[in-house]
């Protein structure tokens, strides 16, 4: 029999969706399943976005331009400008979901063995799309009892090796929640220009920041205009993660050719994406008012609501709709496996991810889950009644 790739024996699974068949076989059984695991919002895609949807004409569903439609790419440029990011729509290519901007950027920044340091916990996917281009993901650690603060730059320059080729940071964060300081920017932005790097910045979730500080983007650090390759999504900010319409982000000419390419070979982004992200622009304010309220209670909720739980702890996140939170146990993989195989109560359980598909070393997070704030409240009050009812019955507790 044929042998798969080495490159998918290594590719990690999922924290995120490597739980769903468990879930899968509860919900059969009629257990209700509270989801924290997966940041899929709850909140209404705006009405701007359906009205687009039910109005498209057309007699052929045609292939878009490889770099998106030109339309897209200029409203795109204005909703940028509102941000202080000085840049146009030839500067944006559109991409299949922010996940593919990612994958194009490491496929055509990084050759095998290259490096990029990247603070952890981070996304998983990163490290996926890192072995997909055959570079090397070298972690730097930030701690639960720091708050998940950016690790000293010390830490950073320790790693930087001639295969160094870039740092990747996530502002907000996920998994995490934590939102970089102008001062922790400014280090990253000097490390940068020191050993010309790349800053691959992703920023999916800059509508998502709750401290009185401005939101600082990569496009903010001056001097390494071409150095910096920013990610986007509209999945988060108009909760419509199906459509997967993604940006990449740069002023470096050379790097967008080279993503052209490969944008060419996956031929066009979704045209009806495109055209409900294009009208998604247009969402009035006050809809991401109420969507930012809505998260700043959540936020308040779950985090006051998981640090009344005996022997659970975490910081309050200052950005996304994420935070990671210790709890007592012994191995979080196995504890977010039996809430959903061996556990409910009066037929209600919590998924969740466990953390350690956060981070690269295996040893790390193993009493980590992170959570998802994006079910309304009452449906939290319940999730965290019934995840600190688990946690008194927990055969693995350790206390």
């Amino acid at each position: 029999m044929p042998q798969t790739s080495n490159r998918g024996k290594i590719m990690p699974e999922s924290p995120i969706r490597k739980l769903v068949p468990l879930s899968d076989k509860a919900k059969e059984r009629g257990v209700k399943v509270y989801h924290l695991n997966i940041g899929q919002p709850d909140v209404p895609t705006p009405a701007v976005a359906f009205d687009a949807l039910k109005k498209i004409d057309r007699k052929v569903l045609e292939y878009s331009p490889s770099d998106g439609i030109k339309s897209l790419r200029v409203k795109l440029a204005k909703y940028y400008h509102e941000f202080n990011i000085d840049v146009t729509e030839k500067d944006i290519i559109v991409t299949t979901g922010g996940s593919e901007a990612v994958n194009f950027a490491f496929m055509s920044c990084l050759d095998p063995g290259d490096e990029i340091i990247v603070p952890e916990p981070a996304y998983a996917n990163y490290t996926a799309f890192a072995i997909g281009a055959g570079a090397i993901v070298k972690p730097v650690v930030s701690t639960i009892e720091d708050g998940f603060a950016l690790p000293p730059i010390e830490k950073f320059e320790e790693l930087i090796t001639p295969r160094t080729k870039g740092i990747l940071i996530c502002n907000p964060n996920n998994p995490t929640g934590y939102l970089y300081t102008q001062t922790e920017m400014n280090k990253i932005r000097d490390l940068v220009k020191k050993y010309d790097l790349y800053l691959f910045s992703d920023e999916v979730y800059r509508e998502f920041c709750y401290t009185g500080a401005p939101y600082i983007s990569a496009f903010h650090l001056k001097g390494i205009e071409d150095n910096v390759v920013l990610f986007d999504s509209v999945s988060k900010r108009y909760n419509e993660c199906g459509i997967r319409i993604g940006a990449l982000v740069t002023k470096n000419e050379a790097v967008r050719k080279c993503v052209m390419k490969f944008c060419q070979a996956r031929l066009s982004p979704p045209l009806i994406g495109q055209i409900i992200a294009e009208a998604s622009i247009d969402t009035p304010k006050d809809y991401m008012l109420k969507m930012y309220n809505e998260y700043v209670e959540r936020r308040k909720f779950l985090i006051d609501g998981l640090n009344r739980i005996p022997g659970v702890y975490t910081p309050i996140p200052m950005g996304a709709f994420y935070t990671v939170a210790r709890l007592p146990i012994d191995d979080a993989d196995k504890f977010c496996a039996w809430l959903l195989s061996d556990f409910q109560y009066e037929g209600q359980t919590v998924m969740m991810a466990p953390a350690s598909g956060f981070y690269t070393a295996k040893d790390l997070g193993k009493d980590e889950v992170r959570l998802a704030y994006v079910i309304e409240k009452e449906d939290l009050a319940k999730a965290l009644f019934v995840l600190r009812k688990a946690l008194e019955v927990y055969p693995g507790r350790t206390i």
